[in-house]
Formats: structure tokens, C-alpha cells, sequence
């Protein structure tokens, strides 16, 4: 095995839509041909002055890193083609595994296994049968082991004396649980019960005296620098504000839209 072999091997699977056939052990010298260059490097690095700067080391390093990356892009291009042929297998059209590496082959068997169950899975679930779970899935098993806990502790519960019970109850509600009512006012007597109209409703002098928030009749003339939309005014109007629009204003919407840049005032 050496770098000419590797490059060759990555040259015609690319060139090919089939899989080339590769001895069974190909990776495997792959693996060894590596740690060959790289006890190789050892040994360079214990004879240089200095290791870093050695041309021998260096290549050493060049090379083993060309290895890693023509084997890693052969794999990545065979694997998508053994995928291929494991579904043609599947679907029962003939697919041999001639010229596949042991570990292609592991793989090829294993895809070929997953695509059958899924597709017997599908067609159950096509049929309206309820897909059978595998004793190895773990999910009726978990299920079951997870009621266990929950039966346990109600039978516990349910076994609890009462005045355990209490006691912890005690122990949780506060002594004072139940605030002190607040005293009863005394009921008015006839001459004493309010004038129901005069409680709802304030009289003429109290409507009079209190003043209402008045409105300031300034008004801004702004231009929108930013689509704002519909506003309703202090004026009772309702103002579409789109960018660029020149519009007076209520002196109380124009502010706060001067503030945010979304307007900007005009003299």
C-alpha cells in the first residue's frame, strides 16, 4: 500500500457509477500503511536537530495526512453506492457483494435488514394492523417498569395511617390559616340611611366645581419620516400617517411621534 495505489483507487470511484471491486482488507492495510509512515515520523523526529524544522518530518506529515483525506473521500464515495445497491437488495432486485471491503459488506447486510423491517412496518401500518414493538426497543418494558414506582407509592399511600396524615398536614398549614373577620359595621337606622341618588350620582355644585382636563388647541404641522399608520388625535380624528406625509397634528400627537424619529417638526 503506499499514496500511488490510494489515488488511483479514488480516481476510478469517481470516474465510476459502480462500486470498483477493493480486496476485503483494503482499509485495513489503509490503517497499517499509516501507522507505518507514522512510527516512520518517530523515528525521523528522534534523528533531526530540530523536529520542526526537518524537510524529512515534514514530508512524512504531508504524507500521512494525504493518506487520511483520499481514503476518508473513497469511503464517503462508496458508501452512498453501497446504500444504493443495499436498496436495490432490498427491493428484491439481485445485488451481489462482490468487491466489497468486511466492513462494506457489515454495512451492506445491516441497510439491507433496516430497509425490509421498515418497509413490512409501512405496509402493517398500511393494512391498518398496529406495528408490533420489539422486545429490544425497550418501550412496553419501560412502560411497565415505570408503572411499578407509581403502584408502589399509591399502595403506600392508601397504607398511611390518618393521623400521619394530619400530622403533616399540620405541619404544612400555617396556624393562622383563617384571617380574623373584620368587626360588623352597624346597620344605619332609617333617619341614618343615604340618600341612594346622592351617593350615585354627584350634585350640581360638585359637577361645577370639578374642572375638566382641558385640551390644548396647538397643533404642529410634522413631516413622517417612517410609516406610522392610523392614529386617533386628541382631536377625535383619526390620522393615516405614511412616510413622507405632510400633515398638522395635534400638538399632543406630534411630540411623542418627534421624539421616536418618526416625525420631524416644520417651521
Amino acid at each position: 500500500m503506499n499514496l500511488d495505489e490510494l489515488r488511483s483507487v479514488q480516481s476510478k470511484e469517481r470516474s465510476k457509477d459502480s462500486l470498483q471491486h477493493l480486496r476485503e482488507s483494503f482499509y485495513a492495510d489503509v490503517g497499517e500503511y499509516i501507522r507505518d509512515l507514522r512510527e516512520e515520523r518517530e523515528r525521523a523526529a528522534e534523528r533531526a536537530d530540530d523536529p520542526f524544522d526537518s524537510a524529512e518530518v515534514n514530508r512524512l506529515t504531508d504524507e500521512i495526512q494525504t493518506a487520511e483525506e483520499v481514503v476518508e473521500a473513497i469511503y464517503e464515495r462508496r458508501v452512498g453506492k453501497v446504500v444504493k445497491r443495499a436498496s436495490l437488495a432490498a427491493a428484491g432486485i439481485p445485488a451481489d457483494e462482490e468487491g466489497l471491503t468486511s466492513e462494506e459488506q457489515t454495512l451492506f447486510a445491516d441497510l439491507v435488514g433496516c430497509i425490509e423491517a421498515n418497509k413490512s412496518t409501512v405496509l402493517d401500518v398500511l393494512a391498518g394492523e398496529e406495528p408490533e414493538i420489539e422486545a429490544g426497543s425497550g418501550t412496553a418494558e419501560s412502560t411497565a417498569d415505570d408503572s411499578e414506582p407509581a403502584a408502589s407509592e399509591s399502595a403506600g399511600s392508601a397504607d398511611r395511617p390518618h393521623d400521619e396524615a394530619a400530622a403533616v398536614a399540620d405541619d404544612t398549614e400555617p396556624s393562622d390559616a383563617k384571617p380574623p373577620e373584620p368587626p360588623e359595621s352597624p346597620e344605619p337606622t332609617a333617619d341614618e340611611e343615604p340618600d341612594a341618588q346622592s351617593e350615585a350620582e354627584p350634585s350640581a355644585d360638585e359637577t361645577a366645581s370639578t374642572p375638566e382636563p382641558a385640551l390644548s388647541d396647538e397643533r404642529t404641522m410634522v413631516r413622517i419620516t417612517r410609516d406610522v399608520g392610523a392614529i386617533l388625535g386628541v382631536d377625535e380624528r383619526e390620522y393615516d400617517l405614511t412616510s413622507e406625509d405632510v400633515v398638522t397634528l395635534p400638538a399632543e400627537n406630534a411630540a411623542p411621534l418627534i421624539e421616536r424619529d418618526a416625525a420631524e417638526k416644520l417651521e
